[in-house]
């Protein structure tokens, strides 16, 4: 791939210079009067031109080549233009003149080649500056998550730990072995997710658009976490449109559902109710609602909220809508947050027009 790159600068790099050369062929032939004085005769308009086209391929080099192209190009054009000058039917006049545009032949290339490379020099700095901060941001992020993950498996380890010890003293009642059980079991469904989570911010699987029933896949999402929401005294309404069909990635859509619920259901309260609602909205677009009764999220923390690794939870890795905004930005939609202190919280996400209704 290197090679390739460079056979392909080296190539239009002979191609740059071929053009110069023909250029400077041309005004050379203009300069020498082979061209404007056999269709308008000699005058001192046609001359003053001849000398003006010589800047043009000195000002193409020092952009394409620097301050040393555009030196070359003037020297070049200089000494094929010393004929014309020193002609004996030149009057002595003239040749001041023509000495001074050989002089401004130079200072055009100096003044093109130095702007040029100093452009160069600030994209090229720019360019540095931009990776060095996209490096120190993936390290930060790098730190973030190592910590991250720390913190989110040490407690469940914890916990599985003081589990296991309870229930391998041959003291422990039968009824309270099962309640650790469950207990040892809950916690490494939480480490399992922890780290799904992580692994899926980190190295997210490429989305594959497919026609897909939309709102199959929506309710297929709200029946594997009905348990969940029943054992927390949660009700949920729910309206969906039969047979909302959109370009999307099934599995993905699954996984976005799955976050925007268990947030609900995490910020709601013994019963209270979350509201689901697919639809065709305005514009054909399809619309998709998940919203709360919870406590609602402060207006500072909204702006943060997609942030990853942000969370005012006690618990949790503050990856879950940032993976949302992620799964919806993959099938050309929009996501939008809209809550109130105490008044709970709705995460409103549009798709492209639908396929069929």
């Amino acid at each position: 791939m290197g090679d390739d790159l460079t056979k392909v600068a080296l190539k239009v790099k002979y191609y740059k210079i071929g053009f110069l050369g023909l250029l400077v062929a041309l005004t050379l032939a203009i300069h020498y009067g082979l061209v404007l004085e056999n269709i308008f005769g000699h005058a001192g308009w046609i001359h003053a031109i001849h000398g003006r086209f010589c800047y043009i391929p000195i000002a193409i080099a020092a952009v394409w080549f620097g301050v040393r192209g555009g030196l070359v190009t003037a020297a070049i054009i200089s000494a094929a233009v010393m004929p014309f000058i020193f002609l004996p039917r030149q009057h002595p006049t003239d040749l001041s003149g023509e000495l001074v545009e050989i002089v401004f032949y130079f200072a055009i290339a100096l003044l093109t080649g130095a702007l040029t490379e100093r452009e160069l020099h600030i994209r090229r700095r720019h360019g540095e500056t931009k990776l060095e901060l996209e490096r120190a941001q993936r390290l930060s992020t790098i730190g973030r998550m190592a910590a991250g993950v720390a913190h989110e498996i040490k407690n469940p380890l914890a916990s599985i730990k003081g589990a296991l010890e309870i229930m391998s003293d041959e003291t422990t009642p039968s009824n309270d072995r099962d309640e650790f059980r469950e207990i040892a079991f809950k916690e490494i469904r939480r480490v399992d997710g922890t780290v799904r989570d992580f692994l899926t911010f980190a190295r997210p699987r490429k989305t594959e658009l497919t026609s897909i029933n939309l709102s199959k896949t929506v309710v297929a999402s709200l029946r594997q976490i009905d348990a969940q929401i029943e054992s927390a005294g949660v009700a949920t309404d729910v309206v969906i449109t039969d047979s909302i069909h959109i370009k999307g990635d099934a599995e993905k859509i699954h996984q976005l559902m799955l976050n925007l619920m268990l947030n609900a259901l995490e910020a709601s309260n013994s019963g209270s109710t979350i509201q689901v609602k697919l639809a065709v909205g305005s514009g054909d677009r399809v619309e998709l609602v998940v919203k709360d009764s919870g406590q609602g999220i402060d207006q500072l923390d909204l702006e943060k909220v997609f942030e990853p690794f942000y969370t005012t939870k006690s618990a949790g890795t503050g990856l879950g809508l940032a993976i949302a905004r992620s799964i919806v930005d993959d099938h050309g939609g929009a996501i939008r947050i809209e809550s109130k202190s105490g008044k709970g919280t709705e995460v409103r996400i549009s798709f492209p027009p639908s396929e069929e209704t």
